[in-house]
């Protein structure tokens, strides 16, 4: 009997993704399941699709990094055994490498993260079947070029963070009716996607944040990213987001807001610590919050500028 495959979309990324596995479905031949992970009814869901396709079916799940974080967390986490996974993509944020390896070592099959833009209208760079590196954005997709530059738009040297810049066909034109961020963003051939980035030795990409979320302390910028997937190593840690406040003396210092797993405690003292084993002292976050959700977008992207903004009303 040939292999049938399934689609599993799950509900956080239905804005960011779905549109283009719907598109694909006819072609591939393959149903589309849509999986509420803020429910994580995954049991349900899968049992379900295997009774209708029996054994020889093998699923295609697509989801965002929070999804995949609240499934490991979760007490009715399917066993191996109970689902047949083909392969499982991530976007709409980078994807932690803790989390991408807890997810292999549980189910033995690989988390494909990459990143597109509404501005290029496809992915441009993406890990691949087989050749995945956790902790990366993956490598230029066939078709694409890749630069990273300086405020001035000029290359960056080897290992530093720069903005990420996009040469491809697919690029928008402009922004209608907004000439002033279509000059910021298409520039000529090039698009400015507004992430910043570092290429690793093996031509990888590893995602440094956001433009406007990255922070500068001691004079070092720093990715709020790189904190906040540390902090998630811990075992007592579901999720985290980090900003910039400002101290009584007038610099910027992290914070960090926390989201603990189900029935877990952990305190600010050991969180402290544990950052302090496995990152500069100038990343380690100041100040901690612990918080019951982190503000989304409906794709779950993090939205670090409401907790910025609660910040400065509570000032």
């Amino acid at each position: 009997m040939a292999e049938r495959l399934t689609n599993y979309l799950a509900g956080q990324w239905q804005a960011g993704s779905g549109a283009g596995i719907t598109l694909s479905d006819p072609v591939l031949g393959t149903p589309l399941v849509e999986v509420d992970a803020k429910g994580l009814d995954l049991q349900a869901g899968f049992a379900f699709a295997r009774s209708q396709a029996g054994p020889a079916l093998r699923a295609i799940f697509f989801g965002a990094p929070t999804g995949y974080a609240g499934m490991l967390a979760s007490p009715n986490l399917p066993a191996r055994d109970a689902v047949a996974l083909r392969m499982c993509s991530s976007a709409g944020e980078a994807l932690p490498a803790e989390i991408g390896q807890r997810f292999t070592q549980h189910y033995g099959v690989e988390i494909i993260d990459g990143i597109g833009s509404t501005e290029m209208l496809h992915i441009f760079l993406s890990n691949q079947p087989g050749r995945v590196r956790y902790g990366t954005t993956g490598w230029p997709v066939p078709g694409y070029a890749i630069e990273l530059r300086d405020d001035k738009g000029q290359p960056v040297a080897a290992g530093e963070v720069g903005d990420l810049y996009i040469h491809g066909p697919s690029s928008a034109l402009m922004y209608w009716q907004n000439r002033e961020k279509s000059q910021e963003t298409f520039r000529g051939a090039w698009t400015k996607s507004g992430d910043k980035y570092v290429q690793n030795d093996d031509g990888s990409f590893t995602y440094a944040g956001r433009s406007d979320d990255m922070l500068k302390v001691s004079g070092i910028y720093v990715s709020p990213f790189e904190i906040e997937s540390t902090l998630m190593q811990h075992p007592a840690v579901l999720e985290a987001a980090v900003i910039g406040v400002t101290d009584a003396e007038g610099l910027t210092k992290t914070k960090a807001f926390v989201v603990r797993k189900p029935g877990q405690q952990v305190s600010e003292e050991e969180l402290k610590a544990f950052t302090k084993e496995k990152l500069a002292a100038y990343k380690c976050p100041r100040f901690f919050a612990f918080v019951d959700e982190l503000p989304k977008t409906a794709t779950g992207k993090i939205q670090r500028f409401r907790l910025r903004e609660q910040e400065q009303q509570s000032t």
